[in-house]
């Protein structure tokens, strides 16, 4: 039987990883997308989240979906943009974090964005901003089933880990000059495109959902150290049949 402070190490010690692994984007070449999706996939494993989902801002100041633990909440992240209103555009809006420990209590602050997420099955939500010396790119979503505030330490271990992110997107000269996206950010924004096509041919091809798909792509990706965007578009121009992914192992 395991004892309450093995779980503690064991989450301390994920929790480190996750952090070495976002800190190795601010000294090597990598995939914005694939950093973001792994972003909010720790968001649910360390943290008091069922879901989560991350906006990004484009270089005219939209927001865009790029990462979301399940197309359940890439859905959702879509209304409050066809919607707008919601705790990420507020989030973004203002650069604060949006605490809602009650959605049933936000009806009159977000009256069709409230009845949506609780339509999918969410109580609570977070959102924390992706923010840097008062730039801020995107926010995170952190969705719960479960009314109640987050916990505190977890709130600031989010809010740590998007800073962490927004660091590795954002860089230091980029900043300086003023520039609020990279060329990198961006390329990131138009290879989201090229990567839902990309998760519809295989999820057609394999006869699988596209939550399924985009995992096939992803672990293909690793094992063959070969980056999403270039399999994505391998796949979409037909270099690439999509048996050779889904026969992978």
């Amino acid at each position: 039987m395991s004892h309450p402070t093995d779980f503690g190490t064991a989450r301390e010690t994920r929790l480190l990883h996750a952090f070495v692994d976002l800190a190795d984007t601010l000294v090597d070449d990598y995939d914005v997308v694939d950093v973001l999706h792994q972003l909010v996939e720790n968001c649910v494993d360390l943290l008091d989240a069922a879901a989560a989902g991350l906006l990004l801002s484009d270089q005219r100041g939209g927001l865009l979906p790029v990462a979301s633990t399940s197309e359940q909440t890439r859905r959702l992240e879509l209304f409050q943009l066809e919607a707008d209103e919601g705790p990420c555009l507020d989030c973004f809006r203002t650069g604060e974090p949006v605490v809602v420990a009650d959605l049933a209590a936000a009806t009159d602050r977000w009256p069709r964005f409230a009845a949506h997420a609780a339509a999918e099955g969410f109580r609570s939500v977070h959102a924390v901003p992706l923010r840097l010396r008062g730039s801020t790119i995107g926010a995170l979503n952190l969705f719960g089933t479960q009314a109640g505030p987050m916990d505190d330490q977890d709130l600031r271990v989010a809010r740590a880990l998007a800073d962490t992110a927004t660091i590795g997107i954002l860089q230091e000269r980029a900043i300086r000059r003023g520039e609020v996206l990279t060329e990198q950010l961006q390329t990131a924004l138009n290879n989201r495109i090229t990567i839902e096509q990309a998760k519809g041919v295989l999820a057609h091809a394999g006869d699988i959902d596209m939550n399924q798909a985009f995992q096939r792509l992803r672990s293909y990706g690793r094992a063959t150290s070969t980056r999403l965007s270039e399999i994505a578009h391998r796949l979409v121009t037909g270099e690439l049949p999509p048996k050779v992914i889904l026969d992978h192992r």
